[in-house]
């Protein structure tokens, strides 16, 4: 018997891929991969570990988290190449932190802090049993292989073309789809990457963020299909219904559904975290290895922020381009 207000605690029978599996959250960047993320560690049983695959530093070119060169934004991993990622991310799920690795390549002060902050958390998630759980919208291509070769359920977020595409124009973001073509595996596997081809070098940008949105998309259903450790999630149901959408997502990966992750859930996600005058507060308490893009936020008024940064005209367009209505 829970005591009164208090919900029951939700806790997910092991399956085939076992409750200890690694969590992979990913989807375009802007399709709400660090909030989904941020909520799924906001439980406390996992170490969130944000964008390994991100060829920038920071978060990415960290040896001590991943022991391996990322050459490409996307970059594309699988059966034919997987040799240092397959070795390199067996140590980042299992959260065992390389530190001669990150000594040899990052030796100042700041790169001494994150090495500190880093490895705590890896050694502290591990001593207490956590699972990782990877924030990275540069794995979209290779979701197959996180699922296929390193056990990972993965989360993988579509959002709405016109809010994504607007998101892009705000932050003045576009696209290199060379980053993309100039990797023969990822065009073989997923041969819908073709059709990007014909922009490159193309200063549209609304016209390359729908392409690349729906060549995401086609890719992301396509590896819905035909792997069950793989699940699509669209951003907007989401963020319609945050508890309820996280609550059958803790359970899908195996994750305890707790009172603490419901509060913490709702107070970040609503207007119930913010302040008096329904403007955004701190509502949640920042835990893992670093601040990503996600803040606080109502998620419901989320939905239809972005819109305002395209004209009636544009929001046509990208629907046009994005073959979506």
């Amino acid at each position: 018997m829970n005591p009164p207000g208090e919900e029951a605690t939700v806790k997910a029978p092991a399956d085939e891929w076992g409750v200890k599996a690694p969590v992979l959250v990913t989807g375009l960047p802007r399709s709400g991969t660090s909030w989904a993320g941020k909520m799924l560690a906001a439980g406390g049983g996992v170490v969130y570990v944000n964008e390994p695959l991100n060829p920038e530093r920071p978060p990415g070119r960290s040896p001590g988290v991943l022991n391996a060169t990322v050459s490409h934004r996307f970059q594309y991993i699988c059966e034919d190449n997987e040799g240092p990622w397959l070795r390199a991310f067996a140590d980042t799920v299992a959260l065992r932190y390389g530190y001669a690795a990150e000594l040899r390549r990052n030796r100042s002060p700041g790169d001494l802090a994150r090495l500190a902050r880093n490895a705590s958390a890896f050694t502290l998630g591990r001593l207490r049993g956590r699972r990782a759980l990877l924030d990275d919208p540069f794995a979209l291509f290779s979701a197959g292989w996180f699922a296929e070769r390193l056990g990972c359920r993965v989360v993988l977020l579509v959002r709405d073309p016109v809010s994504f595409v607007a998101s892009w124009q705000r932050l003045g973001w576009t696209v290199y789809f060379h980053e993309l073509l100039e990797q023969p595996l990822l065009v073989r596997d997923h041969p819908a990457v073709e059709r990007l081809r014909p922009l490159v070098g193309s200063q549209d940008r609304v016209a390359k963020a729908a392409a690349l949105w729906g060549v995401a998309r086609d890719v992301s259903q396509a590896l819905d299909d035909r792997n069950p450790a793989i699940r699509l999630v669209c951003y907007e149901d989401l963020a319609a219904d945050p508890v309820a959408g996280f609550r059958e997502l803790y359970t899908w990966c195996g994750l305890e559904w707790s009172p603490r992750a419901a509060r913490r859930v709702e107070r970040a996600c609503t207007t119930a975290g913010g302040r008096p005058d329904g403007s955004e507060g701190s509502g949640f308490a920042w835990s893992g290895l670093s601040r990503t893009a996600y803040r606080p936020m109502d998620s419901r008024r989320a939905l239809t922020r972005h819109r305002d940064h395209l004209t009636a005209e544009e929001i046509t367009r990208v629907r046009d381009l994005s073959r979506t209505r």
